[in-house]
């Protein structure tokens, strides 16, 4: 039998309302559920032979040669052919537990997940800037443009702030240790595509001002440790009030928050999840409570309380 490996992958909550493209956070519920993709890969069979189960295997196209995760073998396979590396045929398995569109990073869980487990059945080959530039590639197909803001966190773990400068893609920043985020997918659909088109092409002066002067302090403050300008700083002039209106409930949701003490509350990436951000535990919960009971839409949805995944992606040989 040839070598196996499995393959964790977490979600993430992109733009964190502050920080449009520029900031995500790896999640990681504290009732230990899971909450990201998996991927099962073994040596073995003819080329790239993918099954795809799980939750929201479903919501996937039916051909194994559409899913971005065979789509990623084929890729590395090109990447390592190119350094006359030799490509082992590999069975794969994509357990899919993000639902698509959900604004939680789903197709970066794919991609990273998928990216580490070809590299990994393949003698880990490809250097972690290698890799990282794979999975930009791949996430670009999905979104139509390369963006780092979900596959950093995916990949890395913990708050990343997106650089793009002197070849450094991101970089960690201080998260703090008591706050706990509410995530929630109301079970409806966004297309980050849609998301995008309902952003107006240009902004006033004075908003792209405040958005530089906000992310800015923000950053200050989680090197600072300083939780009031953080919460302060919170506030999304670029994306929510444009798409608030894609979310049903979302107004409502803000005012529970704002009711229980949330720090903040906003749109998770582009979208329908949302996130809600509380220093107390019993507040989470409640949040928790109020979104499933009044947010969420149907049978797909779901709640979690999270604190950020530190750990990202990891690899387990089996």
């Amino acid at each position: 039998m040839g070598q196996r490996f499995s393959v964790y992958a977490p979600a993430s909550s992109a733009n964190l309302s502050v920080g449009f493209d520029l900031l995500g956070l790896a999640l990681r519920p504290v009732d230990g559920s899971v909450l990201g993709d998996e991927i099962l890969i073994e040596q073995g069979g003819s080329g790239c032979e993918l099954m795809v189960e799980g939750r929201y295997a479903g919501l996937l196209p039916p051909d194994p040669a559409d899913n971005i995760v065979h789509e990623a073998y084929g890729l590395c396979a090109e990447f390592l052919g190119a350094k006359c590396e030799p490509v082992v045929p590999a069975r794969i398995t994509l357990r899919k537990n993000l639902p698509v569109c959900s604004g939680l990073g789903s197709s970066a869980a794919s991609v990273v997940a998928a990216v580490l487990a070809a590299d990994a059945v393949n003698g880990s080959k490809l250097s972690r800037a290698e890799q990282m530039t794979l999975m930009g590639q791949l996430e670009g197909k999905i979104s139509g443009s390369i963006h780092y803001d979900n596959v950093a966190p995916c990949f890395l773990g913990g708050l990343q702030l997106i650089l793009g400068l002197d070849g450094r893609v991101s970089e960690r920043l201080p998260f703090f240790s008591d706050w706990l985020i509410v995530v929630c997918f109301p079970g409806i659909k966004i297309s980050t595509a849609k998301a995008r088109e309902i952003l107006p092409r240009e902004y006033p002066r004075a908003t792209a001002i405040t958005y530089a002067r906000q992310l800015a302090a923000f950053v200050h403050a989680c090197h600072a440790g300083d939780e009031a300008l953080a919460a302060a700083s919170i506030s999304d002039v670029i994306a929510e009030p444009y798409r608030e209106i894609l979310i049903p409930g979302f107004a409502e949701a803000k005012r529970a928050g704002a009711r229980l003490g949330a720090v903040a509350t906003g749109i998770s990436g582009s979208g329908s999840s949302i996130f809600s951000i509380f220093r107390n535990a019993e507040a989470a919960q409640e949040m928790k409570r109020c979104l499933e009971r009044d947010f969420i839409a149907n049978e797909d949805g779901f709640c979690h309380v999270c604190g950020p995944d530190e750990q990202g992606a990891r690899v387990t040989p089996l």
